[in-house]
């Protein structure tokens, strides 16, 4: 029987301004493979290729553990880190999959790209945090809920401990 990794969204900018992001998304990356799932992003550059070359340098990473799924038809636009490419041709619209394929999803920093990645996960009814101390649409939300439809808030997260925390509790290993 095979069993199946969790999967971990990550959304964030495709610029990164602050080195302290940079490490703390690579750093997210590593953790996520470390305790033993994949992680999804969309597969282009800043944070999204961050947290793919973190990922990387994780003792559990085999080859396979860092999916993007990209905007672009053409698989070569995709980071350096990422293994398995799914392109799109999808535009923007590719930002529902890119949800839509987390057990759980955490939004670092962000743009609208990753505005409508938080709000997407949040209408799917998936577990979503934000790093707060990242600047973006990820410190605006943490905390804080979408709208009615949900009781629960965008889950807080100050740093990789609290991420694990999370991501243990979530995932439920």
């Amino acid at each position: 029987m095979v069993t199946r990794k969790p999967v971990v969204s990550v959304f964030g900018s495709n610029i990164i301004d602050d080195p302290n992001v940079t490490e703390l998304a690579e750093g997210l990356g590593k953790l996520i493979v470390d305790l033993g799932c994949r992680v999804c992003t969309g597969g282009l550059t800043g944070v999204m290729e961050a947290v793919s070359k973190g990922a990387r340098t994780s003792s559990q990473w085999t080859g396979s553990e860092v999916i993007g799924i990209i905007p672009q038809d053409d698989p070569s636009h995709a980071n350096e880190f990422v293994d398995v490419v799914v392109p799109t041709g999808l535009g923007l619209y590719r930002n529902i999959m890119v949800a839509r394929a987390g057990d759980a999803c955490i939004s670092v920093s962000g743009g609208t790209g990753t505005l409508s990645e938080m709000a997407f996960s949040w209408q799917l009814g998936k577990p979503l945090a934000a790093m707060s101390t990242t600047g973006g649409w990820a410190e605006k939300l943490a905390g804080d809920t979408l709208d009615s439809r949900r009781t629960d808030c965008v889950e807080s997260l100050t740093d990789l401990q609290s991420a694990k925390t999370w991501l243990i509790e979530i995932i439920a290993f």
